[in-house]
């Protein structure tokens, strides 16, 4: 008796029907523009003088070689995440935080750039450790950082967008970048506070330190317990930091 099976006809699949718009040539050029405006407001230092920073739309149109409605619709979206504020009859302000805000950012700073620290000593090439010393070669006794405010500030602001960048983790690398504005700004203003400044210096190096020791504990500890001082200095002296 023949056993012979019968294949089945497959059945044919349908092509789906995907509710999908097509995209404007003016989105695309929208979202340069937010990406330009966005990564240009990150680099300003909006808390070096306490008069507001404004945008121009018009000289941003030009800036960009877009015509206005991009720059509106990107302006929309840096309104929505936070960055800018459009004022009445005043223009585009770009948007800087209060001190009990700029307090509770530089907490959550120190709490992601310990985790920072933590990977670090776990996944990090020692070379790429060793490299961070680098930031601090042209500081010590016979260059002290105190007489040097400037470049120490541009070292000190590149060392802890190193840690978190040496990580290796994207997402703390995002949940960084949105408060970094701020938390370089108010790094940048008290920098050259002498009660920060004398500190400052041998609590990066104990914190390379650490990592090179692959001291886990002690790395995340010292790099949390810096940044703390930071927001602890805020809080205390916020109010005396435009005077």
């Amino acid at each position: 008796m023949s056993t012979q099976k019968t294949s089945k006809a497959l059945p044919i699949m349908a092509e789906a029907d995907i509710a999908i718009a097509r995209i404007a040539p003016e989105t695309s050029f929208k979202n340069k523009a937010y990406e330009a405006l966005r990564e240009a407001i990150l680099k300003m230092d909006i808390y070096a003088s306490p008069e507001p920073v404004m945008l121009d739309e018009r000289a941003l149109s030009e800036r960009l070689g877009v015509s206005r409605t991009p720059i509106r619709e990107a302006i929309a979206m840096l309104e929505q995440d936070g960055f800018v504020k459009t004022v009445p009859r005043r223009g585009i302000v770009v948007i800087r935080r209060t001190k009990s805000e700029i307090v509770d950012m530089i907490r959550a700073w120190a709490a992601l750039e310990s985790m920072a620290a933590r990977l670090i000593t776990t996944i990090a090439r020692k070379k790429d450790i060793t490299a961070l010393r680098d930031y601090f070669k042209d500081f010590g006794k016979d260059r002290p950082p105190q007489d040097h405010i400037e470049e120490y500030s541009k070292a000190n602001i590149a060392f802890h967008q190193a840690l978190i960048s040496l990580s290796e983790s994207p997402v703390l690398v995002d949940m960084t970048s949105d408060i970094l504005l701020h938390v370089r700004g108010y790094r940048q203003l008290t920098i050259g506070r002498t009660d920060r400044i004398a500190a400052s210096l041998p609590e990066h190096l104990a914190i390379i330190d650490a990592l090179e020791e692959r001291n886990t504990e002690l790395a995340e500890k010292l790099a949390r317990d810096h940044t703390l001082g930071l927001a602890t200095y805020v809080e205390t002296h916020g109010q005396e930091l435009f005077s």
